[in-house]
């Protein structure tokens, strides 16, 4: 089974996104960054299942879609996976620096 490595980039992203949620409901804050957590479970048995990122050219950073975040993530090999950034899909990721990476 695939470890999944959050990096410290995607902690903080994590925790922006509670904390500008949370200003309107806790409660919803809470739920969204569960979803998204939960969401990252599915690759430990399938990594590949997410999108090839449309904006780099490396076919081992890719995507996972929940709710209205792109969950940036890299293949480091067939036993790790980093979560980069989760970033909402409103925002231009090519000023994220992931693009650059």
């Amino acid at each position: 089974m695939v470890q999944i490595n959050w990096t410290r980039t995607a902690v903080e992203d994590l925790k922006s996104i509670f904390d500008y949620i949370a200003k309107d409901s806790k409660k919803y804050a809470q739920l969204q960054t569960l979803k998204l957590k939960s969401r990252t479970l599915i690759l430990k048995s399938k990594p590949f299942i997410g999108k090839k990122v449309a904006e780099k050219e490396d076919l081992a950073i890719r995507e996972l879609i929940e709710g209205n975040y792109r969950i940036i993530y890299k293949i480091i090999d067939e036993n790790k996976i980093d979560i980069l950034t989760i970033y909402h899909t409103s925002r231009d990721l090519k000023r994220s620096g992931i693009v650059n990476m």
